[in-house]
Parts: structure tokens; sequence; C-alpha cells
């Protein structure tokens, strides 16, 4: 753990200024984006599940907010086989029958974090709880963390846990990992989701999202 601190203050002069703003960017969103908005980014976190982050980000530039609100299947199989998507059509049809959340997501996220999670997971298809994290961090939430598998790396690295876990998640199993993650954001001064920021870069040498 030590080690891992020491490391991240050494990244804090070189990314703090690019973490900053791109937690600002998430802010935004949560606060004054619309529902559009909104759905376009959790449509983001399914896209993302089992894929490339830079992937998502390239997808979700192609299709527009207005897209995922909007384009039929076969539309959007179209649009995620042109970016070469690994499962083009289950997404397609996740984000066809996710419409249903739109206009109920800004309430959704004025509830506990906690709260806003569960449902998520249990009323989303293609959002579990990792994917649910994603998406409320990347709405300016900051207190869940992204369990994917460069995040679990680093933690294994650093020895915050002893090894990677299989991603056959529960409520139980994902929040006993981040309580790991939450002490040490507290050792370090960095709530969960700008130290996921972090730990990304040290995994792949980007900031993404």
């Amino acid at each position: 753990m030590d080690l891992l601190a020491s490391k991240i203050k050494e990244l804090r002069p070189i990314i703090k200024d690019e973490v900053e703003r791109r937690f600002e960017e998430f802010k935004q969103i949560g606060q004054n984006g619309d529902e559009l908005d909104l759905f376009s980014e959790l449509s983001f976190c399914v896209l993302t599940a089992n894929w490339r982050a830079k992937g998502g980000i390239k997808a979700q530039k192609l299709i527009t907010k207005e897209g995922f609100a909007y384009y039929n299947e076969e539309q959007l199989i179209s649009k995620l086989k042109e970016v070469g998507h690994r499962f083009p059509n289950t997404r397609s049809r996740y984000i066809v029958e996710n419409r249903w959340i739109i206009g109920g997501l800004k309430n959704l996220l004025q509830k506990d974090i906690l709260e806003s999670r569960r449902f998520l997971v249990e009323n989303v298809k293609g959002i579990g709880w990792k994917e649910a994290s994603h998406f409320l961090r990347n709405v300016g939430k900051e207190d869940v963390a992204i369990l994917d598998k460069h995040i679990l790396r680093v933690m294994k690295d650093y020895n915050l846990v002893k090894e990677v876990p299989k991603p056959s998640w529960t409520e139980k199993k994902y929040t006993k990992l981040e309580k790991e993650l939450i002490a040490f954001s507290r050792i370090i001064g960095e709530p969960l989701g700008k130290l996921d920021l972090y730990l990304w870069y040290m995994e792949t040498g980007q900031i993404d999202k």
C-alpha cells in the first residue's frame, strides 16, 4: 500500500490537472446534461463491458446521443459493426430495451448512490456492478469504484488484493473489494472516482473515461 501511495504521489504533478479537468467534465454531464446525455453515458458503459474504453468512446461519438435514443436496432448494429464492436447484436438490443429509463435518469442521480447503483444493476440490461459504477462515476459521482481488470491488476500488483478475482460479481463480493480502495483513497486524499483515473493511467498510460 505504501508503494502504491508513493507511486500516485509521483504521478500527481504529471497528471493532476488532466485528472481534475476530466472529472469536471463528468460532473458537468451529471449536473447540466439532459436525459439523452445521461442515456448516452449509460449506453457507453453498456458498450465497454468486455470491450475497449477507446472503442466505446469512438462508438459514442459515431452514434451520438440522439442515435442511442432513437436509432432502431438494425441501425445501431450497423454503427457498432463499423467501429468493430465484439457484440454488436447483443449490445444494440440492450440499448433499445433500456430506453424505458430515459426520463428517469435525472431523478435516479438524486438518490443515494448505492441505491442508484443497485437499481441500475437490477433493472438495466447489460449493466453489472462494474458498469453501474462506471456510469455513476462518469456523471460525476465520486464514491464508487470501477473494478475492471486494469484496476484489479494494479490492486494485485501492489498487494491490495491477493489475486485478481473472476468477474462474476455479487454485491457482497464487489463491495468487499471496493472497501479496500475506499481505505486507500482516504490515505492518499483522493476520492474513488479520481483515484480510478490515476490507477487507470498507471496500467494504460492514458486517462480515458
